[in-house]
């Protein structure tokens, strides 16, 4: 993909370490800071001491709670220019001071904070309590701390590699040793570390939103990769020791992209930025002359693009919604079969890998574990797959053989808005491409972009009507539950409504097709049941307005979102009308302001949503 075209249940944790001349603390506790979005219940940190005779060695401060509350835990003298840190998510033990990272071995010589799971944690455990060591956490992770200090090799990188030959699952990791002081060395398999390039300086995170106030200059490692870095220089290799050749990108986004930018929260920032951000993602891809767009990352010729029979996409959560979206406007605008499927489900049924295929992995992150393993399945399997991410030289990315970037901007609160609404404008670039190449005629091709070209500005329009959504969000925050309902385009936007308001109100929420309403979920309707109902105004606009007949046959209560008034409605959100196929992209918006205001009338913590994290890095 090119950048410069226009069974447990873990979450993405987060990990900041500093090697230079700085006094580490501050550093770490603020790049901690910087991840808070992601999720977690506890914080720590460990540094190489600074001080002399007993004072030397590894001190560490960790606590349950934020990272305030490790600012507060954090020694007045607690000195160093060498340290790791860590915002963790329960998997193994609850969450506690003791099951916060970082970890230590008996003798405290190593410290080790963690991304993922050890799938073979019990194994090791059992083993080394056999062998005399005694554990002082429930964690997976301590295995980690206590393996590397019992490795018999002489050198840092050397002892990690021997731990990790034992270790099977997932994991992001950082090593601090007391008798290596001038470094620290990571190492990666599933789960995101990055090294920042400073000037005598080096970091690492599991996020680039870590180190942006720092550098721009990054390297991403791969999965089997490490590295070792000192203040002076960095070095990488494989975890079987062969040396790899990693050069340094640049951050596409400066630190003020991670900042709120004078608004209460990140998703309100976000859902004001989409105007913005759909401008991005059009600018310098639009091709007048031959009414279609330039595509330049997707590395598909146009006669592979003709001899392509079907197209599979892939995704989890919003990603597969956006995923939804997009295969009905790939099959309305290339005429080719389409349909999406959550790549959690895909990865584990042993699906037909049909030659012909072109299958199309989507992630806002381009980390999430389920649609990589996906991506790694296909590829074993001789599949052409595709990328359709927002994070430029993510894994998605640099696994699939092209693709297209959503240029959405770092997307900072849980819940996705922007990169949703990108990642569908995305696939409508891509329906548009590829509709060109097969069937689509230049005066439908032209009509696509001029409906493209007004979606800023009717996303304004949208968002000059919040005030209006705000008072029907006070109005519906009572309900205890809430049906979302929609008909072909429709559908995945009540689909993806429904969890906006799920994730950050927690209010229940259930989305179905309109047409299977009277096939079971009109059981369900009551006055306090309302029913939000999505209703373009296109060939299905007569059957949409009978559903609304049916809902309130049964004294159901409903909020439209539509092009006009609708009669039936007790509520009605107009949205400016586009072109039929893009109408799913403007629908959603106001759902989500209808999302974060319900959320803010309900008192819900919006940016941090209960028992999520911003990227599922494992399964």
């Amino acid at each position: 993909m090119d950048s410069d075209e226009g069974e447990a249940t873990a979450k993405m944790c987060g990990i900041v370490g500093y090697i230079g001349q700085r006094d580490v603390a501050p550093l770490l506790l603020e790049g901690l800071q910087r991840l808070e979005y992601r999720g977690y219940d506890s914080a720590g940190i460990a540094i190489h001491s600074s001080g002399t005779g007993k004072s030397a060695g590894l001190k560490t401060a960790k606590t349950k709670g934020r990272v305030r509350d490790l600012e507060e835990r954090v020694p007045a003298r607690f000195e160093g220019t060498t340290g790791i840190a860590h915002t963790r998510w329960a998997t193994h033990g609850a969450p506690n001071d003791v099951n916060a990272h970082p970890h230590l071995d008996a003798a405290e010589q190593v410290a080790v904070v963690h991304n993922g799971i050890i799938d073979n944690a019990s194994e090791l455990r059992a083993k080394l309590t056999a062998d005399g060591v005694e554990f002082v956490s429930e964690t997976d992770t301590e295995v980690l701390s206590h393996l590397i200090a019992r490795a018999q090799a002489d050198q840092l990188e050397a002892k990690v590699q021997e731990a990790l030959r034992l270790v099977e699952g997932t994991y992001g990791i950082a090593v601090l040793h007391a008798d290596f002081p001038d470094r620290i060395v990571v190492a990666r398999n599933g789960s995101p570390v990055v090294l920042g390039i400073g000037e005598h300086e080096m970091f690492v995170a599991s996020d680039v939103a870590a180190l942006v106030s720092h550098t721009r200059q990054v390297v991403t490692l791969d999965d089997g990769e490490m590295a070792t870095i000192k203040a002076d220089d960095y070095r990488t290799y494989t975890t079987e020791g062969s040396r790899t050749s990693t050069s340094p990108e640049t951050v596409e986004w400066a630190a003020e992209s991670y900042d709120m930018g004078g608004h209460d929260t990140y998703m309100h920032k976000e859902i004001a930025e989409q105007a913005d951000a759909v401008d991005r993602v059009l600018r310098g891809r639009i091709d007048e002359r031959f009414a279609t767009v330039h595509l330049g990352g997707l590395n598909l010729d146009a006669r592979e693009a003709r001899r392509m029979r079907r197209v599979k996409i892939l995704g989890c959560g919003s990603a597969y919604h956006a995923g939804m979206i997009g295969a009905q406007m790939i099959e309305e605008l290339a005429r080719v079969p389409a349909d999406a499927e959550p790549a959690s489900e895909f990865r584990y049924r042993n699906a037909v890998v049909d030659p012909d295929t072109l299958y199309i992995a989507v992630s806002q992150s381009g980390e999430t574990y389920d649609t990589l393993a996906a991506v790694q399945e296909l590829k074993r399997k001789g599949a052409r797959v595709l990328g359709v991410v927002n994070v430029v030289g993510s894994a998605i990315a640099r696994e699939t053989d092209g693709g297209v970037y959503v240029h959405a901007g770092p997307e900072v609160c849980v819940v996705s808005t922007k990169c949703f609404t990108n990642t569908a404008v995305a696939f409508a670039l891509l329906a548009l491409h590829l509709g060109r190449i097969r069937d689509l005629s230049v005066a439908d091709g032209k009509r696509i972009i001029e409906g493209l070209r007004r979606l800023p500005g009717q996303i304004d329009e949208i968002m000059r009507a919040e005030d209006d959504i705000k008072k029907l969000a006070a109005d519906y925050a009572e309900a205890k539950s809430m049906m979302f309902v929609g008909r072909v385009r429709g559908y995945p936007v009540a689909r993806e409504a429904s969890l906006k308001l799920k994730e950050v109100s927690y209010i229940h929420a259930e989305a179905y097709p309109a047409s299977e309403l009277k096939h079971g979920p009109l059981a369900l309707i009551e006055p306090a049941v309302p029913t939000v109902a999505i209703l373009p105004d296109d060939e299905l606009l007569d059957k949409n307005r009978a559903t609304l007949e049916e809902i309130k046959a049964r004294s159901g209560k409903i909020l439209a979102v539509a092009h006009q008034e609708q009669e039936k409605a007790d509520h009605t959100i107009v949205v400016p009308r586009n072109e039929v196929e893009l109408d799913p992209v403007l629908m959603g918006i106001p759902l989500q302001l209808l999302a974060y205001h319900t959320a803010l009338a309900l008192g819900r913590d919006i940016d941090k949503p209960r028992n999520l994290a911003k990227s599922v890095t494992v399964e």
